[in-house]
């Protein structure tokens, strides 16, 4: 079984929402392909490179059963769909989160649905849609129900086949391949998680070496980059930032990019003073704001706000900024007292940035917040998180005086 879900995090250019598809792949299509008595095969599992090579052309007319992920519209997923439907009649399920926008030309086509959090699918979520995917596979695999647009219109073509001596030697050169990406990317995220920012970044630099372009790959290199601190602090931000601006952050839409951006000219403006910096640091954070209501990047914009204030010698201009601090906060506040009503709210894998942000709003605010910094402390995992966390607790601490 072949899957294409597109991989790590990918973001919908028209929504503006990102989603962690690694997370889709792990916690519902592999258990569920492998529940079924399947071999499941993941895409970048059988390409060096982003581009679609012979390996993945030969799995794609052979393969017994196709899954193809649509969400955010993945070029790549699209292609590979639609190289499917020309070359298969049956056993093609395309699967998309359930929010997520369908393009046009596959609107009559079957979707099994799925909800996702974003970074993280629930439990409960994903036991369901486990259950239910393993039971699709199932009938889709027995039935043999045409399920390609292309057969359906034109039922006189023929198959395509794919020689078997051709395809053997496909697979023998796939099984004699013994690094992919995904294990590269997976080292890189080991390190990430351990603060080891050094090392991960040498790791997203390989990833980056295989993949060309990759957003993800792209992001997750500058943001190591800066942490690393090496060979010294301001050199790291510079860095950086050189690595950010390939996905030109100035006509984006992407949040993730927004933030990152955003965030290394803070980090800039906090060891220069150079007030530039900071303007700069509004009004990426700003637009990543307005995409998509991230709380995250919603404090980074109004403590940037607040800093703003407090270096500016107009007195209006004063005021101004100190208000839309406040009414930002006041929005990332009604957002998270949202999140907290949800029925799966504690299923959610950034609980922990929630309760920060949270703490950190409340605090700006005047309001009482100590139960909210407890709830974070208690899901603390590595040194950096509260590093990150009491720096901007100090720097509230500090505006307020």
């Amino acid at each position: 079984m072949l899957c294409d879900n597109g991989i790590w995090k990918k973001t919908d250019i028209y929504s503006g929402e990102t989603y962690d598809l690694d997370k889709t792949y792990l916690n519902i299509i592999k258990p569920a392909v492998e529940e079924s008595g399947l071999d499941c095969v993941r895409g970048d599992e059988i390409q060096d490179s982003g581009l679609i090579d012979k390996n993945m052309y030969a799995l794609l007319l052979q393969a017994e059963l196709v899954i193809a992920d649509i969400t955010t519209y993945n070029p790549n997923a699209i292609y590979e769909l639609g190289v499917r439907h020309a070359a298969r009649p049956f056993s093609t399920i395309i699967i998309k989160e359930t929010h997520d926008s369908i393009p046009f030309d596959l609107n009559h086509n079957k979707i099994f649905h799925y909800e996702h959090m974003g970074d993280d699918i629930g439990a409960t979520e994903a036991q369901r849609c486990v259950k239910d995917l393993k039971l699709l596979i199932e009938s889709v695999v027995n039935n043999e129900e045409t399920d390609s647009p292309f057969f359906q219109y034109i039922s006189s073509i023929k198959p395509y086949v794919l020689p078997r001596e051709e395809f053997n030697y496909i697979i023998q050169e796939l099984a004699d391949k013994e690094k992919h990406i995904f294990a590269i990317v997976e080292k890189a995220k080991n390190e990430m998680a351990s603060s080891n920012f050094i090392e991960a970044k040498k790791f997203w630099l390989k990833a980056l070496n295989k993949v060309e372009n990759e957003p993800y790959f792209i992001q997750q290199y500058a943001l190591s980059t800066y942490k690393s601190k090496e060979p010294s602090e301001r050199t790291a931000l510079q860095d950086a930032l050189n690595i950010i601006f390939k996905l030109e952050p100035d006509s984006t839409n992407d949040p993730e990019t927004l933030g990152l951006t955003g965030a290394i000219y803070k980090r800039l403006w906090l060891l220069d003073k150079d007030v530039e910096y900071l303007n700069r640091a509004i009004d990426y954070y700003r637009k990543g704001f307005q995409i998509n209501n991230d709380y995250y990047t919603g404090e980074n914009y109004a403590l940037c706000l607040d800093f703003k204030a407090l270096s500016e010698s107009n007195d209006d201009e004063k005021i101004y900024y100190k208000v839309e601090a406040k009414k930002t906060r006041e929005k990332i506040i009604f957002l998270i007292e949202e999140m907290l009503e949800q029925d799966n709210f504690e299923q959610r894998n950034d609980l922990k940035w929630i309760y920060a942000t949270y703490s950190i709003c409340l605090l700006a605010l005047g309001k009482e917040r100590e139960e909210y910094e407890k709830l974070f402390y208690s899901k603390l995992e590595a040194d950096w998180e509260r590093e990150t966390y009491e720096s901007s607790k100090k720097h509230i601490i500090k505006l307020n005086k």
